[in-house]
């Protein structure tokens, strides 16, 4: 069974999904020796089935949103199935971009885990657990993750989902610790193995647009914030935009590594002048994209 790279995504995602990939194989010394597949939501059809439904997340009741901007998750708990529970795999999310060989990784020792995923400490407002976001999986021990069945429990409030995405419903002793630099939040070092952009609302190909996912916002006087900025730049002529707007990245190296290898995946055609003409026109990726792929 040759070693996968699973990248899951959905349709407001997709363009990031397309990069990253291409950045798994021109940072490969030898991108034949693995292989990447894209596993997009509306290709499992238990993520549509329970639109609308509500499940439970952080002890409380939340409606399933199947074109949430992160509608995708669940997938990472099916790759095992899809290797017929052979094999070894990394998942990752689509916002994630190779600077290191990921052949490196499949080369790590899992020392008998069943998963490599990094670990993230306990703060005062959530448990130690571990970031799903990226994994190596060894799939013949992973027999047990069923993700249409898993993502069912959800809606029975048998299961939390943060539980489920923070890996704490794993057998004790089933996971090692994975280096942070093979999931970098927001950190482009020289250490660093492979990029994550975490924060949603600087992700780089994105500034300007109105957020396209629900913000969380827990009081009152937080909610009346966001409608009054909202209306205000409705007023303005930027649009109606009750989440607010994608704001600039902060660190302009991840802005550029990001539209340089944008710039590759048009020149090799991996991504279409179309393709990404369509992702602006939906709104998905900022509309000066082609200025900044020939800066």
């Amino acid at each position: 069974m040759k070693n996968t790279v699973f990248i899951h995504t959905n349709a407001k995602q997709i363009l990031g999904a397309h990069v990253a990939a291409h950045a798994l194989r021109r940072n490969s010394a030898n991108p034949d020796a693995f292989d990447v597949r894209i596993i997009k939501d509306e290709d499992f059809p238990f993520i549509a089935a329970y639109d609308g439904k509500t499940y439970l997340r952080e002890g409380k009741g939340v409606v399933w949103e199947a074109n949430n901007l992160q509608s995708f998750t669940p997938l990472r708990f099916a790759v095992p199935e899809l290797m017929g529970y052979q094999g070894k795999a990394v998942v990752m999310d689509p916002d994630i971009f190779a600077i290191g060989d990921i052949n490196d990784l499949f080369a790590t020792d899992m020392k008998g885990a069943a998963i490599l995923a990094r670990p993230m400490e306990a703060t005062d407002t959530r448990p130690s657990h571990f970031a799903s976001s990226v994994m190596l999986l060894d799939c013949a021990k992973l027999t047990h993750w069923k993700a249409a069945e898993d993502f069912g429990v959800l809606f029975e409030n048998k299961r939390d989902y943060r539980d489920w995405m923070w890996l704490l419903t794993q057998p004790p002793g089933t996971i090692g610790p994975l280096d942070p630099v093979w999931n970098d939040f927001d950190r482009l070092a020289p250490e660093t193995r492979m990029l994550h952009n975490t924060n949603r609302r600087t992700q780089p190909w994105k500034t300007g647009l109105p957020v396209d996912f629900m913000a969380r916002r827990t009081t009152l006087s937080a909610r009346l914030k966001g409608l009054w900025r909202a209306l205000k730049a409705h007023a303005s002529g930027k649009g109606y935009a009750p989440n607010g707007f994608y704001k600039p990245h902060p660190d302009k190296a991840q802005e550029k590594l990001f539209f340089d290898l944008l710039q590759e995946c048009l020149d090799k055609g991996v991504v279409t002048r179309q393709d990404l003409e369509q992702e602006i026109a939906r709104r998905h990726v900022r509309p000066d994209a082609f200025q900044l792929v020939r800066a």
